[in-house]
């Protein structure tokens, strides 16, 4: 449109991008022109681009008066008079308002045509065809449901910001926080709520009450992340054995915590005082209650762990089949058995034999009742040995001492448990999945006790001969390695055996709890086809080698071991910061790692505590508590006194340094990052829980 005198018109409003700019005509050729924006700025624009040429108003009053008119024109009758053909913006912009229609409303028309696509299609620059009726109609439907949303997202977060959790967020909580649909209301409703409060989502949705409790938030979120179907095991019993096996003569016991129920394993001692021992391991016959690929299978490969927390478990297996193979007192149950012939005076290992049988478990002796009993000194003759199975413990720790100073020359360097473990009790507990508010009991536990260490060293002595023998027989197994004690060297899983040198063995096979890893009754199916058919089992083992099978539970099994570990750590700290708190525990004395890490020394706990920063590796220092959070497992301290100034002697410093980094980085700080995104201008997501040990 050109004014009314012969004058060029200075101004042009014209399309870049899908944006509408105009500004001052500055030149102008056959194929563009050149326009100066009101920021100064010069642009070469194509003529094709140009849509409208005017000299009043401004360039900026244009813009901000079509703006105006665009927002009140009235779509639908904007519709019923554009034609059937197609149209261009400014006869529309003549037909709704008057012939004489200026450049303001020419452009408002443009505006509003260009913004309702549901209306008018684009057939070209500044071309227009109205869609059908059919389609008009679907499009305004759909408007008003997103407007809908809209509306329903914006009262959600104007209750979270007042303090209530709307039902529909809560039900998607968990949801919401690690594996959102960016897309789903619930989601921008907590995102939206966020950005209004200056709240981090977690906080946000805690001060709205959505989190029941701590625990639950902690066990509801590993139950969300694991197992999404539920935790229920169908009910699978074993099939009863076709074979008969032998009774073994024998007389055998386990040795674990009173509230293990999954016995997996025992041991028996014969011919003591005729100079050549019998030392024998028995481990639950689990691999002879169902075949690979059976439906007991499908569970226990699906699952790949029992899951340990204090007060509760959820079992590899469904419970019909434990009972049924659990090395339980009173009864001859099946086994795989690994008998060793040892030299009574030297200790020597001369042979060893695999053996399939029915093993009389003459009883369950439970450590945590027994330890402060069985101790070095009666098991060493210096005081009196009266309790059940006294000469077969005593030749057992004999052997046990024996097998770990052979290993500690193999490592290169000696093994100290100096750091305890702990045991958790859930006063009231009896087994039943705990609510978060039971009274807590840590009881202390120390790392290589006599009956700790006869067990340790059986099993390691029978997963390290089984993982040789799978070997021998062309067998392939799962096993675990370490390359050297250096740090940053990584115990890894593979299917060929190799050195573990955390450990001081030439392979290592997990092959002694079937009952409650997966990767251990695998490699016991291919003990059991070993023991039947010795060099030619490989040709009956279920798993051949190179068997893409073997791989794929490899990597599953890492994965669910990891997440089951993790889970088990941050839910002990939650009790023991619990127990913190309940039993008024003001002041701790600990021992400090490093950048301000200590390490209780009564306590399962690392944590920061200010004024340690500076402190040497070493230094033991007494700390105060000053607070506590359940929710995000932080616990804040300050230093108090320094109690001395030299370097204790610490455990890790003997065990393998990667472990030991591992452990120094089960710290508060260690941050899990919420998967809620709520953008740049908002307090940081992110819930500060311990790391995961390994």
């Amino acid at each position: 449109m050109r004014s009314s005198d012969n004058r060029a018109p200075m101004n042009a409003l014209f399309e870049e991008g899908g944006r509408f700019l105009a500004g001052r005509l500055m030149s102008e050729t056959e194929t563009s022109v050149q326009i100066e924006l009101d920021s100064g700025k010069r642009v070469k624009v194509k003529s094709a681009n140009v849509l409208l040429k005017f000299d009043q108003p401004t360039p900026v009053e244009l813009i901000a008066s079509a703006q105006g008119i665009a927002r009140d024109i009235d779509l639908s009758l904007a519709w019923e008079f554009a034609p059937a053909e197609d149209f261009g913006f400014a006869d529309l912009a003549r037909d709704y308002f008057e012939a004489s229609a200026g450049v303001e409303k020419q452009a408002g028309a443009l505006f509003a045509l260009f913004d309702a696509p549901h209306y008018f299609r684009r057939q070209g620059r500044g071309q227009f065809r109205k869609a059908s009726e059919d389609i008009v109609n679907a499009a305004l439907q759909a408007i008003a449901r997103k407007q809908a949303v809209a509306a329903q997202i914006n009262t959600w977060a104007d209750q979270l910001v007042a303090g209530h959790c709307p039902e529909p967020v809560r039900e998607h909580l968990y949801k919401i926080l690690f594996k959102p649909d960016k897309n789903a209301p619930e989601y921008k409703a907590v995102v939206e709520a966020s950005r209004r409060s200056q709240r981090a989502p977690l906080e946000l949705l805690t001060a709205a009450g959505a989190i029941d409790s701590p625990y639950q938030f902690h066990w509801k979120r590993f139950l969300f992340e694991n197992f999404p179907k539920g935790t229920a095991l169908p009910k699978l019993g074993a099939a009863p054995m076709s074979e008969t096996l032998p009774l073994a003569p024998v007389r055998a016991f386990s040795i674990d915590d009173s509230a293990t129920t999954e016995i997996d394993d025992a041991l028996s001692v014969t011919g003591l005082g005729s100079g050549t021992v019998r030392f024998g391991i028995h481990i639950a016959a689990a691999a002879l209650a169902f075949a690979p690929e059976s439906a007991l299978d499908d569970v226990a490969r699906e699952r790949l762990s029992t899951v340990y927390m204090p007060g509760y478990k959820l079992t590899m297996l469904p419970d019909e089949v434990v009972q049924a193979y659990t090395l339980t007192e009173g009864r001859d149950c099946p086994a795989v058995s690994l008998y060793f012939s040892v030299d009574e005076a030297t200790l020597e290992l001369r042979a060893s034999e695999t053996r399939l049988e029915r093993v009389p478990i003459v009883a369950n002796l439970r450590h945590d009742k027994l330890d402060s009993v069985i101790t070095r000194e009666s098991l060493s003759g210096e005081s009196n040995a009266d309790y059940a199975f006294a000469d077969e413990l005593r030749f057992g720790f004999r052997l046990a001492q024996h097998l770990k100073a052979a290993r500690e020359v193999r490592r290169g360097k000696p093994e100290s448990f100096n750091r305890p473990d702990y045991n958790f009790k859930l006063e009231g507990n009896d087994g039943r999945e705990p609510r978060g508010d039971e009274r807590v009991s840590i009881m202390l536990r120390q790392r290589g006790a006599p009956l700790d260490l006869i067990v340790a060293e059986a099993m390691i002595l029978a997963n390290s001969t089984w993982g040789g023998w799978l070997h021998e027989c062309g067998v392939p197994g799962i096993y675990r390695s370490q390359a050297s004690l250096a740090p940053g060297v990584k115990v890894r899983m593979g299917t060929r055996p190799a050195p573990h040198a955390g450990i001081g063995v030439a392979q290592y096979g997990w092959a002694t709890s079937p009952l409650r890893r997966y990767v251990d009754l695998v490699n016991q199916w291919q003990i059991v086809a070993c023991a039947r058919h010795g060099r030619t089992a490989a040709l009956a083992a279920p798993f051949k080698p190179k068997d893409a099978a073997l791989f794929s539970i490899i990597s599953s099994f890492d994965s669910a071991y990891a997440e089951y570990n993790a889970f088990q750590t941050a839910i002990e700290r939650y009790w023991t910061l619990k127990a913190l708190v309940q039993d008024g525990v003001t002041e701790i004395d600990a021992v400090v790692l490093k950048d301000g890490l200590v390490r209780a020394d009564a306590w399962p706990l690392v944590f920061r505590a200010l004024g340690c920063e500076n402190l040497g590796r070493g230094v033991r220092v007494r700390v105060r508590v000053t607070g506590s959070d359940l929710l995000t497992l932080e616990l804040s301290a300050h230093l108090i006194s320094q109690l001395d100034a030299a370097a204790v002697t610490d455990a890790s410093s003997n065990v393998d340094s990667a472990q030991a980094d591992a452990e120094e980085g089960l710290d508060a700080a260690g941050a899990l990052t919420l998967a809620i995104d709520v953008g740049a201008d908002s307090v940081s997501p992110d819930v500060a829980l311990p790391a995961p040990p390994g």
